[in-house]
C-alpha cells in the first residue's frame, strides 16, 4: 500500500513578522469557520473537485493506468508511462494516508474543534493510518486545554516557529511571543502527551551577533526538542524587510542584519552544536533525534506523493504538480461554489523530473544514487558531477553522490553549478 502525504494551508496569523514572504494575512477570527468549512468540503470532494479542474490524479477510473504515484519513467519524455509495479492497480481507498501536516500561517490559532474537524474528513475520506499528525504553532497560542485537545484528535507532533530565544531580536522580527513563553509552552504540550516537538531558528535576524547565536543554540539544547530546522533569513521584496534591505533602507532594523558570512557562520555553529547535543544532520535546513525525522517533510524531498488542501496548498502526484489559489477569501468562495481555484497546473517532463531529483534528492545529506537515476531516467550524468567533486564542492563513494559537509552552507551555489 502506498503512502500518501495530506498538507493542509491555514493562511491565518496575529500579525505580520518583518521576514515573511508568505503569503499570509491577519484576519478576523469569525472568518476560520468558513475557511475551515471549505477545507473540509475540498477533503472530502477532492476527486470530484480535481477531476472537474483537469486534474486525473488517479489515472482513468481511478484507478493507476497512467501511473501517479511512480517517481521511475522508462526513458525521457516517458515521465509516468510505466505502469504501476507495486502490487498492481489501486483505488483512492488503497492510498493511505500516513502523515498529515497542518501549517500556515499560525493553525494554532484555530479552535481545537476546527483541527478536530479536518482531521475527521481525512479520515472519511482517505485510508488513514496516521503515523505523524504536524500541527505547527506559535508559543504565546499553547494552552492546557487546547493542547489535551490536539492529542486527542491525533495531533501528535507540533512544530514551533520559535526562530530565537533573544527577546531583542524577536520583537525586531515582529514576533508575538517572547523568551519566557517558550518556557511555558514547551512543558503544556509534554504534559498533554506530545512526545515529538520541533522547533525552528532562524539564522540573521537583525540584531543576531556570535554571542546571541549560540544562545538561542544552548537553549534549545536545555529544552531538547527532538527535531531542529535552521534556516538562513531570506532576502527578497516578498517580505517587509527584504523589500528595506534590496532598497538599503533602515526600518525594520534592516541596518542590523548580519552579513551573509555572518549567517554561514551561524549555520556552521549550528552544525557543531547540534551534531554536539546528540541531534543527526538528515537535510540541510534540519536536524533529529534519531527516530525523529520528519517522516511527511522527508515526501516533498524524496518527491513522494501528497495532496495540499486550502488556499496557496500545492500537490504533487508524481508526474503532476499543481496549487491552489492563494485568496483565501476567493478560495472559500469557489468551494463553496464546487469549484476548485487552481493557480498552477504542470505536468512534469522528465527533464524537470530529473532536476528536481538531483535538487531534492541532494538536499538529504545521505545524498543520491547516481546509478539508480542514471538508469530511471535514461542519462548518464557523470560529466555534470566530475568538476563539482574535482571542486570539493560534492562526494563520491561509489554510486552515492553527496554535498560536502563543509559546502552545506552554501549549498544554493552548488546547485546553481549543477544545473547549468
Amino acid at each position: 500500500m502506498r503512502k500518501l502525504g495530506i498538507y493542509v494551508q491555514v493562511p491565518f496569523c496575529q500579525t505580520r513578522c518583518t521576514y515573511c514572504n508568505f503569503h499570509t494575512g491577519v484576519v478576523a477570527s469569525s472568518r476560520f469557520a468558513p475557511y475551515v468549512e471549505a477545507v473540509c468540503r475540498e477533503i472530502r470532494g477532492h476527486r470530484e473537485l480535481l477531476k472537474a479542474a483537469g486534474v486525473d490524479w488517479l489515472g482513468p477510473g481511478g484507478r493507476s493506468g497512467a501511473a501517479p504515484l511512480q517517481r521511475e519513467c522508462e526513458a525521457p519524455g516517458e515521465v509516468g508511462k510505466r505502469p504501476a509495479s507495486e502490487g498492481g492497480p489501486y483505488t483512492e481507498r488503497t492510498l493511505a494516508v500516513d502523515t498529515v501536516y497542518i501549517g500556515g500561517g499560525t493553525p494554532s490559532l484555530l479552535d481545537p474543534a476546527h483541527l478536530q474537524d479536518i482531521l475527521d474528513a481525512t479520515r472519511a475520506s482517505f485510508t488513514a493510518e496516521l503515523a505523524e499528525v504536524t500541527l505547527e504553532a506559535d508559543p504565546e497560542t499553547i494552552e492546557a486545554g487546547k493542547a489535551a485537545v490536539w492529542v486527542r484528535a491525533g495531533i501528535n507532533r507540533v512544530s514551533f516557529g520559535l526562530q530565537s530565544f533573544v527577546d531583542k531580536e524577536l520583537i525586531a522580527a515582529g514576533r508575538m511571543h517572547r523568551r519566557v513563553e517558550i518556557y511555558r509552552a514547551v512543558p503544556v504540550l509534554r504534559e498533554a502527551g506530545i512526545r515529538n516537538i520541533s522547533f525552528d531558528l532562524i539564522a540573521g535576524l537583525p540584531h543576531q551577533t556570535r554571542e546571541s547565536w549560540r544562545q538561542s543554540l544552548d537553549e534549545l539544547a536545555v529544552l531538547a526538542p527532538e527535531h531542529v530546522s535552521v534556516y538562513l533569513l531570506e532576502i527578497d521584496e516578498g517580505s517587509r524587510l527584504g523589500k528595506e534591505l534590496l532598497q538599503g533602507g533602515g526600518k525594520y532594523s534592516a541596518g542590523a542584519v548580519p552579513s551573509e558570512d555572518e549567517m554561514a557562520e551561524f549555520y556552521e555553529m549550528a552544525q557543531g552544536a547540534l551534531g554536539a547535543a546528540g541531534y543527526h544532520h538528515y537535510e540541510i535546513s534540519n536536524w533529529a533525534k534519531p527516530g525523529f525525522e520528519s517522516r511527511h517533510n522527508l515526501k516533498y524531498w524524496r518527491r513522494e506523493a501528497y495532496l495540499g488542501f486550502g488556499a496557496g496548498a500545492h500537490s504533487f502526484s508524481g508526474t503532476e504538480r499543481w496549487a491552489n489559489a492563494h485568496d483565501a477569501a476567493a478560495y472559500v468562495t469557489a468551494v463553496q461554489g464546487g469549484r476548485l481555484p487552481l493557480e498552477q497546473h504542470e505536468i512534469l517532463t522528465a527533464e524537470s523530473a530529473l532536476e528536481e531529483e538531483l535538487f531534492l534528492g541532494l538536499r538529504q545529506l545521505d545524498g543520491i544514487d547516481l546509478a539508480r537515476i542514471e538508469r530511471d531516467y535514461g542519462v548518464t550524468l557523470t560529466a555534470r558531477f566530475d568538476p563539482l567533486a574535482s571542486a570539493g564542492l560534492v562526494e563520491r563513494d561509489g554510486s552515492v553522490v553527496r554535498l560536502a559537509p563543509e559546502r552545506l552552507s552554501v549549498s544554493n551555489e552548488v546547485f546553481v553549478e549543477l544545473m547549468r
